[in-house]
């Protein structure tokens, strides 16, 4: 809940009006215990406002990523899920066959940023990755 009102406080901050559908698309999120398309974040919804648009969805999830309130991340199934910035950054390891999803710690990839860094002088930004492969059930 914290999170909730800390992305509906910057909204505020920044200008933007706290519309009923803001506010319900950003409980949706805050809400989810999985990253949420904008699709499950609609249905959600829809069924509380039924005049909720899908478009008014995609323009909010724009606008909260703009702003870096929320991360957005392709798990490969061709939807865009999206993840509040305050519950913390983490990446996942994707199964490929199965579509099992397991999270992992950002500590982990910290030295391949690093490396990076040196190597290319690029400065990585590792706000959510997802890596595809295959889970130890799927290559038995």
């Amino acid at each position: 809940m914290e999170q909730f009102r800390d992305m509906s406080s910057r909204l505020s901050e920044l200008g933007y009006r706290l519309t009923p559908q803001r506010i319900m698309i950003l409980s949706a999120i805050e809400n989810s215990d999985s990253h949420i398309s904008a699709e499950e974040i609609y249905l959600q919804v829809r069924a509380r406002y039924p005049h909720m648009n899908i478009s008014t969805v995609y323009r909010t999830l724009e606008l909260l990523s703009e702003l870096g309130l929320v991360t957005e991340t392709d798990m490969g199934d061709g939807r865009v899920r999206y993840h509040s910035i305050g519950k913390g950054h983490h990446h996942h390891l994707v199964c490929q066959k199965c579509g099992e999803i397991v999270d992992i710690e950002e500590s982990m990839l910290s030295p391949l940023c690093d490396e990076i860094g040196q190597r290319y002088d690029f400065k990585v930004n590792m706000k959510h990755v997802a890596f595809f492969g295959l889970c130890s059930k799927c290559r038995e």
